[in-house]
């Protein structure tokens, strides 16, 4: 289970956000109620995998160069809605 999940992520983040709600408890760890992972499955993917994963490696939350991660995946996701976009404007 452990290179699946980062694996499946490459893939999909949706798709690995899922296997992580369905076989463990990081996601409920991490946030405080089930909105927030459901509003970032459908909107940040990226951004909800990276700070869920980011908590369950630090014992305080996230903090210091865990944010640098999850803004990592902020821009990730961003990019991915302008690439769709651009190739939208193109067809």
């Amino acid at each position: 289970m452990g290179c699946f999940i980062p694996l499946l992520a490459i893939i999909s983040p949706r798709l690995a956000l899922f296997a992580v709600w369905l076989f463990s408890d990081l996601l409920s760890r991490a946030f405080d109620d089930w909105i927030v992972p459901l509003i970032g499955f459908f909107l940040l993917p990226w951004t909800t995998l990276a700070y869920a994963v980011m908590w369950s490696v630090s014992s305080n939350g996230v903090e210091g160069f865990e944010w640098f991660i999850v803004i990592l995946a902020f821009l990730a996701d961003l990019s991915s809605y302008a690439a769709s976009d651009s190739r939208r404007r193109s067809a």
